[in-house]
C-alpha cells in the first residue's frame, strides 16, 4: 500500500503522524511511505531521517494526496485540504466530528473511508489511541492553566502549590478518565489541593486508591459542582463521551459563582467543549476571558510538545495503520473489533451512532 504523510497545517500544529521510525517499519513490510517536505522537522525529524529508511520525499500536499491510497494525519482535514481527498482513499487520524458538521459533511461528501483515532475502542472500553495524547493533554491541561493563573497572564496571581504559611490553589477537575487523571497527578505533584470529580462511582473508588492524599474525590452533579466553584482557581474539564459531543458542565449563569481570575481549561473543546463559554483557540492566541474568568480552550493542546507527543503517538497508532496496510481496510476491520469501532464515516454515509446522533442523520 502506498502510504501518505501530508504536513499538518492547523494553527500551531508541529507534530507529524509518523516518525522515520514508524516509516521504516511499513516500508520492511513491503509497503511504500510518501512524506511531505519538512512534515517532520518541527518534530525534530528532517527529510533526510525519512531517506535514510527508504521514505520518498515530496514537494506538496497535493502530490500526497494524489498518490497515496492511505493518508495518515494527526489532525482532522480543514477546508483546505477538503478537495485533495479522493473517492476511496482511506484517512486515518482524530477527527472529532462531533464537535464539526461542516467537516462531516465535506467527509461524507468525499466518498472517503474515515477511520477516526479517538473511536478506536477494545473490548475494555479503552480508547488506545486517544489514551497517549489524552496523557499528553492532561499533563499539559495543568501546566498551562498555572501558567494562566499568574498575574501577568490575566489570572489572579496564585502559585498553585502555594508556599510553607500560604495555603495551594484549589483545583478542581472535572471527569477522572485518562486526562482528568493525568491533570490531577500534575496539579497534586506541584502541591495544590484537587478535587477529581466523575460519574462512576467504581472509577472514584480507584482514584481515590491511587492519588495521593492532596486529591479528593467526589461523585459528579450539578449540586457539587457549584459547592465547589466559589473556591476553585483553577477548573479543568476532562468530560469525553467517546463519538459524541460533550455535556455543557459549567453553564454561562455558572460562571458568577466562581471567582474572578480563576482559569477554565477545556481539554474537551474538540469534542465541543464542556463549558458553555467555550470556543476553540489556538497556541498563537490561547485565552479569552468571560465574566472575570479566563478561558483556555486550544484544540491541539499536544501539539505544543511534539517532540514528545509525535513519538507517542506513532507509538499507538502504527500497530492498527499496519492492520490497514497490510490487510486493507476492510478485512482489517472486520477481523479487529476494536479497529471496526474506528469507523467513521463510509462511502458517503456516517457509520458511528454517536456521531449521526449528534447531527440526526
Amino acid at each position: 500500500m502506498k502510504i501518505g504523510i501530508p504536513k499538518e497545517i492547523k494553527n500551531n500544529e508541529n507534530r507529524v503522524s509518523l516518525t522515520p521510525g514508524g516509516a521504516q517499519v511499513f516500508i520492511q513490510h513491503g509497503h511504500e511511505v510518501f512524506i511531505q517536505s519538512s512534515a517532520g522537522k518541527n518534530s525534530g525529524f528532517d527529510d533526510d531521517s525519512y531517506v535514510k529508511v527508504g521514505a520518498k520525499i515530496l514537494p506538496s500536499a497535493k502530490d500526497i494526496f494524489e498518490i497515496a491510497e492511505m493518508i495518515m494525519k494527526v489532525k482532522e482535514p480543514i477546508a483546505e485540504e477538503y478537495n485533495l481527498i479522493r473517492s476511496g482513499q482511506l484517512l486515518f487520524t482524530y477527527f472529532h466530528f462531533a464537535a464539526d458538521e461542516t467537516l462531516t459533511r465535506a467527509m461524507m461528501k468525499s466518498n472517503a473511508i474515515c477511520i477516526a483515532y479517538e473511536t478506536v475502542e477494545k473490548a475494555d472500553r479503552s480508547l488506545p489511541l486517544l489514551t497517549p495524547m489524552s496523557e499528553v493533554a492532561g499533563r499539559m491541561s495543568t501546566q498551562q492553566g498555572a501558567k494562566y493563573l499568574e498575574k501577568p497572564q490575566g489570572g489572579k496571581g496564585i502559585l498553585l502549590g502555594g508556599v510553607p504559611g500560604v495555603k495551594p490553589a484549589h483545583v478542581l477537575v472535572l471527569g477522572g478518565g485518562v486526562v482528568g487523571t493525568h491533570a490531577a497527578w500534575m496539579a497534586a505533584g506541584l502541591g495544590a489541593h484537587v478535587t477529581i470529580m466523575d460519574i462512576s462511582l467504581p472509577r472514584l473508588r480507584y482514584l481515590s486508591e491511587v492519588m495521593p492524599a492532596n486529591v479528593d474525590t467526589m461523585m459528579s452533579s450539578r449540586y457539587n459542582i457549584e459547592q465547589l466553584l466559589p473556591n476553585a482557581d483553577m477548573i479543568i474539564g476532562a468530560v469525553l463521551i467517546p463519538g459524541a459531543k460533550a455535556p455543557h458542565l459549567i453553564t454561562k449563569d455558572m460562571l458568577k459563582l466562581i471567582p474572578k481570575g480563576s482559569v477554565l481549561v477545556d481539554v474537551a473543546i474538540d469534542q465541543g467543549g464542556c463549558f458553555e463559554t467555550s470556543h476553540p483557540t489556538t497556541h498563537a492566541d490561547p485565552v479569552y476571558e468571560v465574566d472575570g474568568i479566563l478561558h483556555y480552550c486550544v484544540a491541539n493542546i499536544p501539539g505544543a510538545v511534539p517532540v514528545t507527543s509525535t513519538s507517542a503517538l506513532t507509538n499507538a497508532t502504527l500497530p492498527y495503520a499496519l492492520l490497514l496496510a497490510d490487510l486493507g481496510w476492510e478485512k482489517a476491520c472486520e477481523s479487529h473489533a476494536d479497529l471496526k469501532a474506528g469507523l467513521n464515516i463510509l462511502n458517503g454515509k456516517i457509520v458511528n451512532q454517536a456521531v449521526a446522533q449528534t447531527f440526526n442523520l
